[in-house]
């Protein structure tokens, strides 16, 4: 039976099925917030964020900019760290982590997918997929094998000995993508993905996440401001002003009658 979240919790709202989540959950965040330190004092970002996501789930985050949705992608992807809460990434509480213990941590559970395709132009595509591996120390042999495995899956195999400027831009974020699944995360998060590509390629890169998440069951959680891209995600967290201010059905969240709703709500919470 498929346990539905509400506010990082089962909506039964027990403490015995609240710990099992924590366990059970790939992300599970309770309290959160982020403050920086600035000139004209301790700015708040994030305001006690309540979130939980499950094996298999697709989630996308929307928010205007300034909703605070890049500094929790950056939280998630343990590229920086809160000011207090707890964050637990499949069961393990990263807060209490050294750095050392905490990059390991991501390169073992996360894959990331950014904007810009970050690809290295002298190497083949192969290469480029296979660069994350080298890191985790596996074998050559395995190396070739996985990046020509996920290479297969984002369909571009025949390419594998192609460099980068000889492909299209949807192919590199293609290629982006492979790489960052060829660690074989528990995570892949993704950052404004189709940013830097025209619509119709874009439209390609989220069938593409769709396909893996339902395929393969990779879980995604992705970022976004843009709401036919949310629309691919099975669900949908607003942000605004570091408040989750919408968290369930991403068809129910991306209907333009329900925007004015949201935006009400954000300003409801400031």
């Amino acid at each position: 039976m498929k346990i539905h979240l509400q506010d990082g919790y089962a909506i039964d709202g027990s403490e015995g099925a609240a710990r099992e989540l924590v366990s059970a959950s790939v992300i599970h965040i309770q309290n959160l917030r982020k403050e920086y330190a600035s000139v004209a004092g301790v700015v708040p970002v994030l305001h006690g964020l309540n979130m939980g996501v499950l094996p298999g789930e697709f989630v996308a985050i929307m928010g205007a900019s300034g909703s605070g949705k890049s500094t929790l992608m950056n939280i998630l992807g343990c590229l920086d760290i809160a000011t207090s809460g707890s964050y637990f990434l499949n069961g393990r509480d990263v807060t209490v982590l050294d750095r050392d213990t905490l990059a390991h941590l991501r390169n073992d559970l996360i894959g990331f997918v950014f904007q810009g395709f970050n690809l290295l132009p002298r190497a083949s595509l192969l290469d480029n997929v296979a660069l994350p591996l080298v890191y985790s120390k596996v074998s050559r042999e395995e190396r070739v094998a996985r990046a020509n495995e996920m290479l297969r899956k984002v369909g571009l195999a025949k390419y594998r000995d192609s460099r980068p400027n000889q492909i299209s831009g949807g192919q590199q974020q293609r290629v982006a993508i492979a790489r960052a699944l060829v660690n074989r995360p528990k995570l892949l998060l993704a950052d404004e993905p189709t940013g830097n590509l025209d619509s119709q390629t874009g439209h390609e890169i989220m069938n593409l996440f769709k396909e893996l998440n339902e395929r393969d069951g990779i879980t995604i959680v992705l970022i976004t401001h843009e709401v036919d891209v949310a629309a691919y995600a099975h669900r949908l967290v607003r942000l605004a002003d570091g408040h989750i201010v919408y968290d369930g059905s991403s068809h129910e969240g991306t209907m333009s009658k329900n925007l004015t709703e949201y935006s009400a709500a954000a300003h409801s919470t400031s």
